[in-house]
């Protein structure tokens, strides 16, 4: 009789063993396994529903979690956008259904509260019942000038970048038209359906950030890229250059024309550039060779990727983008390579890659990338992140003072004069792409201003103009005035 009592005990023991071990198993070993489970709607809305940090530009909230309406039947908190559109194509959204964009994408662990630098204060608060809260993300970001910004743009498709030289941060980044991240940030699931599916067939294409993650031709606003491998090559303001009123393209019969302004026999490098003369670069293009002006090109930032805060298409010169989406070589002929000179052809550029090869040239020919996120700060004030700086040097010095010097006829006397501001320093370079046939070109205009050193791009998608610089100058001329007025001291 005992030893039944004693083999019964054993039995047991060993059953309180066993499922005390896979208790142990379950609770440690694949704790994680089970918690990423999609089956595990507990934890995804859990996730979902924690104390974001808030985003700034300034001392302005542009994104925050606040308490969810009292109807609410799934979610205690709700993220919230309270500038509406105005810094949409920045902060991106946070939806439970469509996930991340923007800022709420890249910066996701910070503003959580799950980057390895506050996991273990979130464990303690948690363990201490507080409820865990995510850092605060400090944008670059000037609220004036990105109001100024998009009230200027009004409601042509376009782009405006502002970026501090010196550094590469972004001041300003407007992209028209935009949209309401509150519409996909909502618990309110058929309403966000519906809002996804209207924002989608959008042929305004309202969610793409025109600024940054999308490549347009760049017209003679490339035509800095030109002249920046043209003073490497010795070339100097007062050389003259061949400058026929039309030209024809070798093995083409295609011909080349000039604006009436530009004459018709040789004209200096810096009158070419002021006046954004085609057959003079087209000249200059075929003198240099691809080579040269691809590697300018690159040094500038084409052909890679730069803005990992949001995001950024890389600009193209002399590649294509392949089935697969990656960038391939061409190769181009004696006319392509003049056609490219002057901003056709091959190339085409980001509003924000245009403005970092102006802030390049003005910034003594050193490249800062551009970045949009200067720190992410924990509730008790430590900084969990802080933007470094990454640099290249483009071009020299000399050539760059050089450069920056030519861009100063453009705005006085040339194609850009629509921009001028009473006592105030600028440079600048018009464009005008004509991209399809009866299509409305894309006018460009990139300038800069000194005292202090600001750079804006302003790029106009279907530009109601004729295709010249001038008549591009014009148009978007003054909305640079007005936003680099924006930037000068009260």
């Amino acid at each position: 009789m005992n030893r039944q009592i004693r083999l019964v005990s054993l039995v047991a023991a060993l059953m309180v063993f066993a499922l005390l071990g896979n208790l142990t198993y379950f609770t440690v070993a694949r704790q994680q396994d089970l918690e990423a489970q999609p089956e595990n709607v507990r934890t995804v809305y859990s996730e979902f529903d924690r104390q974001r940090g808030q985003i700034l530009a300034g001392d302005t909230v542009i994104a925050e979690t606040v308490p969810a309406a009292a109807t609410d039947e799934r979610f205690d908190r709700q993220r919230v956008y309270p500038q509406g559109s105005l810094y949409a194509h920045i902060t991106g959204y946070y939806s439970f259904v469509y996930g991340t964009r923007g800022i709420e994408n890249s910066y996701d662990a910070y503003l959580a509260g799950t980057d390895p630098t506050q996991a273990m204060k979130s464990l303690v608060q948690e363990w201490n019942g507080e409820t865990p809260a995510g850092a605060t993300v400090q944008t670059t970001i000037d609220p004036k000038l990105q109001q100024v910004a998009t009230e200027q743009l009004g409601q042509a498709e376009g782009a405006i970048v502002v970026l501090d030289p010196a550094t590469g941060a972004v001041k300003a980044m407007v992209s028209t038209p935009s949209y309401d991240p509150n519409l996909l940030a909502t618990h309110d699931f058929d309403a966000l359906a519906a809002s996804w599916a209207e924002l989608i067939a959008d042929p305004t294409k309202a969610m793409v950030n025109r600024a940054a993650r999308d490549v347009f031709p760049p017209g003679s606003t490339a035509k800095l890229i030109t002249a920046a491998a043209a003073l490497k090559a010795g070339y100097t303001p007062d050389t003259l250059i061949d400058t026929p009123s039309s030209i024809q393209l070798p093995n083409s019969d295609k011909w080349l024309p000039n604006a009436s302004a530009c004459g018709n026999g040789q004209q200096t490098f810096a009158f070419a550039l002021a006046m954004s003369c085609n057959t003079s670069f087209a000249n200059l293009g075929r003198a240099l060779g691809a080579d040269a002006l691809q590697q300018q090109a690159e040094l500038f930032g084409f052909n890679s990727t730069h803005f990992d805060d949001l995001g950024d298409a890389p600009s193209r010169y002399f590649t294509r983008v392949d089935d697969s989406g990656n960038l391939v070589a061409v190769h181009p002929d004696d006319a392509q390579v003049m056609m490219s000179a002057m901003g056709q052809w091959e190339i085409a550029a980001s509003p924000l890659q245009m403005a970092m090869v102006a802030a390049t040239i003005v910034n003594g020919g050193l490249r800062m990338d551009p970045y949009v996120v200067e720190k992410a700060t924990a509730a008790d004030g430590t900084v969990l992140y802080e933007h470094e700086a990454t640099s290249v040097q483009a071009m020299s010095e000399a050539d760059a003072k050089t450069l920056m010097t030519m861009m100063q006829g453009v705005v006085e006397w040339g194609t850009g004069t629509a921009a001028q501001i009473p006592g105030v320093t600028m440079g600048g370079k018009t464009g005008t792409a004509e991209w399809e046939e009866g299509e409305q070109p894309y006018a460009w205009y990139v300038g800069y201003a000194t005292d202090p050193n600001v750079v804006v791009c302003v790029f106009i998608q279907s530009a109601s103009v004729e295709a010249t610089d001038m008549a591009s100058g014009a148009l978007a001329g003054p909305i640079l005035r007005n936003v680099i007025q924006a930037t000068r001291p009260a």
